[in-house]
């Protein structure tokens, strides 16, 4: 292992107070694969031939070893979690403390091999692309009416447009929607995405 360990990633753990020592069995099962240790987004990331198959994650109430492309492995424990509603690609195996890692060291070893073979397959996500998202009425109607905040969003990235989609969407009552699309105007004619302030 210690021919395959990233001095930056030895940093990072020395830096973590909360997830300290699940980190460190995390990491000692990933180097225990074909794989490079990275840092990537101040992440320990495990790559193979330059694809990310595996990240280091800690949140407040767990850690986690997140696939990119989870959503294509066959997960035959059922352990792997998708991370938030609109996550189309990336799964979580999820932890608490080390026992709970050293109880799956097996399992979490076959899913970053299994991971591997998503990608020496060669095998891609079909993401939802941005015109299959719902666009909102509310939004609709003031991209009717200002030609020039359509033309502004539709200078945004995919992923931009999508951001704004969803959180138009995510409102139940049309009022409230209409008054996410009011705010967010000067952002759109702007060209800056949701998070970009």
């Amino acid at each position: 292992m210690a021919d395959k360990a990233n001095p930056k990633v030895d940093a990072f753990i020395e830096r973590q107070e909360r997830w300290r020592a699940e980190f460190e069995t995390l990491r000692a099962i990933a180097l225990d694969c074909p794989v490079t240790e990275e840092v990537k987004w101040g992440k320990p990331c495990y790559t193979f031939d330059g694809a990310n198959i595996g990240i280091l994650q800690g949140f407040k109430e767990y850690c986690a070893l997140m696939f990119p492309k989870g959503v294509l492995m066959k997960d035959p424990e059922g352990l792997l979690v998708q991370i938030g509603p609109n996550t189309q690609s990336a799964r979580q195996l999820r932890y608490t403390d080390v026992a709970e890692i050293d109880g799956q060291r097996d399992v979490a070893k076959a899913y970053l091999l299994e991971a591997i073979e998503v990608e020496k397959a060669g095998l891609e996500v079909d993401f939802k692309k941005t015109e299959d998202f719902d666009v909102p009425e509310e939004f609709q109607t003031t991209l009717d009416e200002m030609p020039n905040l359509a033309e502004a969003f539709h200078d945004l990235t995919p992923g931009r447009q999508r951001a704004y989609l969803r959180h138009f969407a995510g409102a139940k009552q049309s009022k409230t929607r209409a008054s996410r699309v009011e705010k967010a105007i000067p952002d759109i004619l702007a060209r800056r995405g949701l998070n970009d302030r």
